[in-house]
């Protein structure tokens, strides 16, 4: 998949967020290894620690959908600094699509790549579990 494909896809996923407490729609889309995309939007909840945010929602997305393998994430925003995932979906990346691309964008075409591991330094996973 080209990269302007999935960067679509995940502006067309931000448009259908469901932000109305902050106000911040967030879109994303996961590339499979074999080229298929997987969208998702940020989804609010007024009690706040039950918001999911865009990157979960596409990887929940996949994982149900049986795929294990994963090339890239777009995560596109509307600001003008470039907007990376938060702590908690940095998490969830890691454990289930590992060291994958990172490309952040925002609606006024600045673009960044990045390693999962430069955003995750020193993480934490299901290795430190065996033999706990």
């Amino acid at each position: 998949m080209r990269l302007h494909e999935l960067i679509d896809t995940a502006l067309q996923y931000r448009s259908r967020a469901r932000a109305p407490y902050s106000q911040f729609p967030v879109g994303a889309a996961l590339e499979t290894r074999k080229g298929k995309a997987f969208g998702g939007c940020n989804v609010e909840n007024s009690s706040f620690g039950l918001t999911m945010c865009a990157e979960r929602v596409a990887i929940w997305k996949a994982l149900s959908e049986g795929e294990t393998e994963f090339r890239r994430l777009v995560v596109v925003t509307d600001t003008a600094s470039l907007t990376p995932p938060c702590g908690a979906c940095r998490q969830i990346i890691w454990e289930n699509c590992g060291d994958i691309q990172i490309i952040l964008c925002n609606l006024r075409g600045a673009r960044t790549k990045h390693r999962m591991s430069e955003l995750l330094p020193l993480p934490f996973d299901g290795s430190f579990l065996v033999g706990a």
